[in-house]
Parts: C-alpha cells; sequence; structure tokens
C-alpha cells in the first residue's frame, strides 16, 4: 500500500480522497492555490503545499510545481481526483519517469479513450455496440453528406478530442451539415487545440446510461450497475440516478457484462465509466471517462462498495474486492449536484456563504467542501456540493430527496436548489418518464422561480 498520497485537485473531490486515504491509514499532502488556502481539504490533509496563484494553468495544472510538492513531503503517489490533470495520459507517464505512482488506468489507456475516434474504434473491436456515424474524422463537406445520407438525418458532428458539449454541432438536413462541420471545427480547435471532428447518428429522445466499471490491470475487471445521466443541461449532467427506471434486470446484466468482458481484455486498471445513449431497447457507446465520475457516490450508496478506496487499494496492486456474482444492487440512490449559479439563467454566482445547513437522517449523503462563510472563489468550476439520497425503492428515494432538499440551506449566494426542488415534484420526473433533451425543454417552457 502507499504511504502518502498527494491529492492533485481541490473542492469535493479533494475531500472525498482524503476521506479514503484517512480510512486506508495513509498519510495525505494537499496542493492549494493562493485562491484555495482556507478549503476544507487544506485543513484536514497531513501536510498542505501552495502550488501557485488562482489560475488552474498556474496550480492545479502546473506539472512542474505538482512534482516538487511530492519531492518536498515525500509523497509516493497522486490521486488526480477528476478534471484538471485526471485524464492526461503524459502526465502519468511524467510521474511514473519520476517514481511515482498515478492512481488511475494505465497511460496507453488515457490516451486511447481520451480521441473520441480512436475510443469508438476500440470500443467497437471489443463488442461494444456503437452509434451509427463515421469510422474516423471527417472534415470534407462531400464527404461528410455521403455519410449522413447513409446513416440519416438529422446528424451529430462531434469534437474528436472534446468534452463537456464543446464541439458538437446537430445537422437536421443537408443544408445545414457544411456549417455544422465548420463551426463544431471552430469550436473544438479554440476549446481542445484539435480541430478533428467526427459524425454520428443523432438520436431524438435517448438516454445517457454509463456503466461504473472497476479493474485490477491484470484482466480482472466486474461491473457495479448502471447510472442514468439523461438530465442535463448544455450537455452537462446536472441530476444522476442508479437503477435507471427504464432499464429491467436483463438489459442491466447485458450491458453489464459486454462492458466487463471488454474490460477485462483491455486489462483496464482502476475505475471507469463506459457511457451508452439508450433508445428503443438498444445501447450505443459514446465515450469512456477513464477516471473518477462526479457521480459515483450514486453507485456508491446502492453497491456498499467504496469506490474511491478501492481505486486506491487497485493502483497499489491489491485484488478487486469482489467477484462478478457478489455484486448486488440494493434500493435506489439520486444524486442532485447543487451549483453556485442562478436556477434560472445558470449564470455562476460565487461569493460569500452566509449561512449554511446540510440536511441529514436516514439514506442523506452530502458530499461537499464549503462550510459557513466559506468563499466559493470565481476561478474554478461552480459546485457547492451533491445531495445523494438512497432509498428503498424509487419512491422512498424520491420522497426523502423532496424532504432533503427542503432542509439543506445555503444563503449569501444563489444556487439551483429551487431547480431540483421543482424537479423532485415534476410528474415526468415522478415517472421516471425523461430523455436527454427534457431538462432543456422544460427551462425553455418557463423555469422555476428562484
Amino acid at each position: 500500500m502507499f504511504d502518502k498520497i498527494l491529492i492533485a485537485n481541490r473542492g469535493e473531490i479533494a475531500l472525498r480522497v482524503l476521506r479514503a486515504c484517512k480510512e486506508l491509514g495513509i498519510s495525505t499532502v494537499a496542493v492549494h492555490s493562493t485562491a484555495d488556502a482556507d478549503a476544507m481539504h487544506v485543513r484536514l490533509a497531513d501536510e498542505s503545499v501552495c502550488i501557485g496563484p488562482p489560475a488552474s494553468r498556474d496550480s492545479y495544472l502546473n506539472i512542474p510545481a505538482l512534482l516538487a510538492a511530492c519531492e518536498i513531503t515525500g509523497a509516493d503517489a497522486v490521486h488526480p481526483g477528476y478534471g484538471f490533470l485526471s485524464e492526461n495520459a503524459r502526465f502519468a507517464e511524467i510521474l511514473a519517469e519520476h517514481h511515482l505512482h498515478f492512481i488511475g488506468p494505465k497511460a496507453e489507456h488515457i490516451r486511447l479513450m481520451g480521441d473520441k475516434i480512436e475510443a469508438k474504434r476500440t470500443a467497437k473491436r471489443l463488442g461494444i455496440p456503437v452509434v451509427p456515424g463515421s469510422d474516423g474524422g471527417v472534415s470534407n463537406p462531400d464527404e461528410a453528406a455521403a455519410i449522413a445520407r447513409d446513416i440519416g438525418f438529422p446528424v451529430l458532428i462531434k469534437a474528436a478530442a472534446g468534452g463537456g458539449g464543446r464541439g458538437m454541432k446537430v445537422a437536421r438536413s443537408e443544408a445545414d451539415l457544411a456549417l455544422a462541420l465548420s463551426t463544431a471545427g471552430a469550436e473544438a480547435k479554440a476549446a481542445f487545440g484539435d480541430a478533428a471532428v467526427y459524425m454520428e447518428k443523432y438520436l431524438e429522445r435517448p438516454r445517457h446510461i454509463e456503466i461504473q466499471v472497476l479493474g485490477d490491470g491484470r484482466g480482472g475487471a466486474i461491473h457495479l450497475g448502471e447510472r442514468d445521466c439523461s438530465l442535463q443541461r448544455r450537455h452537462q449532467k446536472v441530476w444522476e440516478e442508479g437503477p435507471s427506471p427504464a432499464l429491467d434486470a436483463a438489459s442491466r446484466a447485458r450491458i453489464g457484462g459486454i462492458v466487463a468482458k471488454a474490460m477485462r481484455e483491455m486489462q483496464y486498471l482502476g475505475v471507469g465509466t463506459v457511457e451508452f445513449l439508450y433508445e428503443d431497447g438498444e445501447f450505443y457507446f459514446i465515450e469512456m471517462n477513464t477516471r473518477i465520475q462526479v457521480e459515483h457516490p450514486v453507485t456508491e450508496m446502492i453497491t456498499g462498495i467504496d469506490l474511491v478506496l478501492e481505486q486506491i487499494r487497485v493502483a497499489a496492486g491489491h485484488d478487486l474486492p469482489c467477484a462478478q456474482e457478489d455484486v448486488a444492487i440494493h434500493g435506489h440512490a439520486i444524486e442532485c449536484r447543487v451549483n453556485a449559479e442562478n436556477p434560472v439563467t445558470f449564470r455562476p454566482s460565487p461569493g460569500r456563504i452566509a449561512q449554511y445547513h446540510s440536511p441529514g437522517g436516514m439514506g442523506v449523503r452530502i458530499d461537499s467542501a464549503v462550510y459557513q462563510g466559506y468563499f466559493i472563489p470565481p476561478y474554478y468550476d461552480s459546485l457547492v456540493g451533491k445531495l445523494i439520497v438512497h432509498g428503498k425503492t424509487r419512491s422512498e428515494c424520491l420522497m426523502r430527496l423532496r424532504r432533503a432538499l427542503d432542509e439543506m440551506v445555503v444563503e449569501g449566494i444563489e444556487t439551483t436548489l429551487p431547480l431540483f426542488r421543482a424537479l423532485v415534484r415534476e410528474s415526468a420526473i415522478i415517472d421516471g418518464d425523461y430523455h436527454i433533451h427534457w431538462l432543456e425543454q422544460y427551462l425553455d417552457h418557463g423555469a422555476p422561480p428562484p
């Protein structure tokens, strides 16, 4: 097992990793920018190192500063959390060159799955069903038109190196295609430094289903069921739940088995999420995230498996916590991402939290690094915290979530709590009858008042 882990992140995920380290008896090093000097994970870690000014490029993305922090503190491993350097293959390689362990997948798998075109080719080779589309990048409008006619409109143009909804455009007819192609390419170049785009069939009312996996890097891998992440705004997840209201046990076992088999063949190491669009009983691979997900607590609540702790254990060479047949789904869990944003316009609302009260009671969990008097800086993501609720049934879970949302108090800044208080009372949400476009359509017809 590792002796000392440097947590190369901030906010709630840094605190989440720190807790897992403490339960494993591992010493912790918190790194922070000058803007995060008063952060909770900095206060609770065994040691802390300031790695730069507020801008991410000068702090949390500053690889030399992170290496220096490891050298100063004697850390022998680095946990990247999510975001920042968590899916940077070169960072993983640099750590290895300095005899430091990267708590995550092998660099080759990060690089492979980070390229959406190669990821799709790999998925197809491993027997994972994929969305019909181009075999590689497309740049020529005539070539794009021929592919689109073959798979049928509407089509989706996507950045090969993309994420977070950037570099994505829908073309509903051949007349729209050239503009969608050029616009997506320009956005991809600006956001990721790579203008390559590819094309997929655009599904009208799919659900977003993701399968959680855990591998030991030696040919052992299990899946831990699915999460439904269909409630999204601008391709950003807002509400996640598991198991999905749309899947039955047979569908879950079928797609989970396919994914676990693929991970065993890859000899995948650590946690990962294979994401699909699901429509009319069919699954279509869209991407794989080679890191811990923001929504991982949903899976933890319904399986009883600590994903971050197991991520650390397998990175240290330990076996998987159980065999596939021992994984069981218990009840239902829902996570709401409470952000420091206006609940109608989603404009960021950084500032000082004047009053803070987290809900409690049976089956209620808060993953947050904020506290009363904490100042949410304007330099990073706007996550205040994640409210995760578990119940024996989905109905019980929804009622418990409604109660927890009404209990939660965050004052001094605007938050998205009013949105969730409205959503949990919507008949479509109660019935589980929604898809990836549902939330934006709901907001377009009048969001709830703040």
